[in-house]
């Protein structure tokens, strides 16, 4: 019987590291689709022509990696892409190649 228990514990000991880590994945998705929303809320402030395509791309890569956070991922995307028409908005404004209040 002692036998058939630890066969029993080194084979859920496998599958428990391949749960954790499909979790940290989901974790890492979500933060990034948090972050996005965040960079690109701070991008239409300051910093945009850097923030925007950051934005972007961690929702980009949030999405791909199939955050549970779709919404938030979605609203980084579209904030990242704001971002980034403000930047020519007021670049085609004053013909420079930043903006400045």
């Amino acid at each position: 019987m002692e036998l058939t228990t630890s066969t029993s514990t080194s084979t859920s000991a496998n599958t428990t590291p391949a749960a954790a880590r499909r979790r940290n994945a989901a974790r890492d998705a979500d933060g990034m689709a948090v972050a996005s929303f965040v960079l690109g809320l701070v991008g239409l402030l300051a910093l945009n022509v850097v923030l925007g395509p950051l934005s972007v791309v961690l929702a980009s890569a949030a999405l791909l990696r199939g955050t549970t956070r779709r919404g938030r991922a979605f609203l980084g995307l579209g904030l990242g892409v704001a971002d980034l028409l403000v930047l020519l908005a007021f670049m085609s404004a004053d013909n420079t190649l930043s903006w400045s209040f």
